[in-house]
């Protein structure tokens, strides 16, 4: 744009910051760049989430669900995960509008619970769903990680030894064309998928994904078991006793990875099933972020955190 029309862009910028804009009349200029509030914003239905702005600084962000991203969406945000830091924020927020709160969606970190607990006292906490889910990918994920680096040693052991023996390795091709390591390496996005959204060489790829390693097949099937109870249960007690026999399988099966997920639900276990009275989730919350980054994008970087948050204000408070 400072191209087309002949202007250096920095100095406009510079010349925004201190001239046209009211930045340094902005009255949370003295804390922007630790937090930025805006009680006015509150709403019945909150989401909270952390995201990274510049050099890998977490912030904390609150925002209200029914402002769908647009103007007034904004409520708080505020530099770091420390609860006791952001829950002193919060609560510069009056009691009673913090009181109307009724809901707010989370991931399942155990100062996020705190913030919540302690700044909305009313509100039901909702666990995201997709936090529960991206659990058992990465569970799923482990397990075949664990046999590509098997295959690899393999491999190498099998090169070392054809040295050895003055022979030319040969590696064995399964009947899509794929090695064993690359077979392993190749399935890693079809595990993500449901088995009806697979391309055609993915089917292939699967087919023989499983035969050569039941254990994934097994993980797969457990993985995808509970994307479904998410998906297609609707009352809450149904949804209680279909992750009670989601347990018990994963008993059966005795994969460690996945008894750590066991544990982890557990533990939320009420907040994870609140998902069901409204099936509500943090998407919100991570489109927000979505924008920030590419605001942060258009800016090539965020050199000023304190004006950077002003713009954002601006637009999203």
């Amino acid at each position: 744009m400072e191209k087309h029309y002949h202007i250096d862009g920095d100095q406009f910028g510079q010349q925004y910051k201190d001239h046209l804009s009211d930045y340094y009349r902005w009255d949370q200029i003295g804390h922007a760049g630790e937090w930025i509030l805006f009680p006015e914003n509150i709403g019945e239905y909150l989401s909270i989430d952390e995201t990274a702005l510049s050099n890998g600084e977490l912030y904390t962000i609150v925002t209200n669900k029914k402002a769908k991203g647009r103007h007034g969406t904004l409520v708080a945000m505020i530099h770091g995960t420390c609860s006791e830091k952001v829950i002193s924020v919060l609560q510069k927020i009056t009691e009673n509008k913090r009181k109307r709160v009724k809901e707010v969606t989370l991931d399942m970190a155990d100062s996020m619970n705190k913030i919540v607990r302690q700044s909305f006292p009313r509100a039901t906490k909702v666990i995201d769903r997709f936090h529960v889910q991206k659990l058992a990918y990465d569970a799923l994920q482990e397990i075949r990680i664990a046999h590509r680096w098997k295959a690899i040693d393999e491999e190498s052991e099998a090169i070392k030894m054809a040295k050895y023996t003055e022979t030319v390795y040969e590696p064995i091709f399964f009947s899509n064309g794929d090695t064993k390591k690359q077979l392993l390496a190749r399935s890693r996005y079809l595990l993500f998928k449901s088995a009806e959204k697979w391309t055609p060489k993915q089917k292939e790829r699967a087919q023989i994904l499983f035969a050569q390693y039941p254990d994934i097949k097994q993980a797969y099937s457990l993985t995808h078991s509970l994307r479904m109870i998410f998906t297609h249960t609707s009352i809450k007690a149904v949804a209680y006793t279909k992750l009670a026999q989601w347990y018990n399988k994963v008993e059966e099966f005795g994969f460690k990875s996945f008894r750590s997920i066991i544990n982890t639900i557990y533990d939320h276990y009420e907040d994870i099933l609140n998902y069901f009275d409204n099936r509500s989730t943090n998407a919100s919350a991570e489109s927000f972020n979505a924008k920030l980054k590419a605001f942060r994008a258009t800016l090539r970087g965020v050199k000023d955190i304190s004006f950077f948050l002003f713009r954002v204000a601006k637009i999203y408070a």
